[in-house]
């Protein structure tokens, strides 16, 4: 149930990120679900497999690790489309910075 609430919160998330950051754009609701999808379930074990260089680097490579899943998602999802690595990182930290806040609020 949790994971499900969190890919719909980040769906809508995405929506958001989508209007804001002009190399991101979202076409619909489905797309925003399916492309939350993907992010939800690679980024655990992405998160696993990079916690090395993740403690290296204090935390600055998820940064770098959202946007990569930004792009994959891209890549699988139609009607979703990140345009260049500055803008999944642009999206990366708005969307980091939208999940703590929703985290916070609730």
């Amino acid at each position: 149930m949790d994971f499900l609430i969190h890919v719909i919160v980040t769906a809508g998330l995405l929506m958001v990120v989508g209007s804001i950051v002009s190399g991101i754009d979202v076409e619909n609701g489905k797309s925003a679900v399916f492309a939350a999808l993907i992010v939800s379930i690679a980024k655990p074990v992405l998160f696993v497999l990079t916690f090395p260089i993740t403690f290296l680097t204090l935390g600055l490579f998820l940064l770098v690790l959202n946007a990569f899943l930004l792009m994959v998602a891209a890549a699988f999802v139609d009607g979703f489309r990140v345009r260049g690595f500055k803008a999944a990182v642009i999206g990366s930290l708005l969307l980091s910075a939208l999940h703590m806040l929703v985290a916070w609020l609730f």
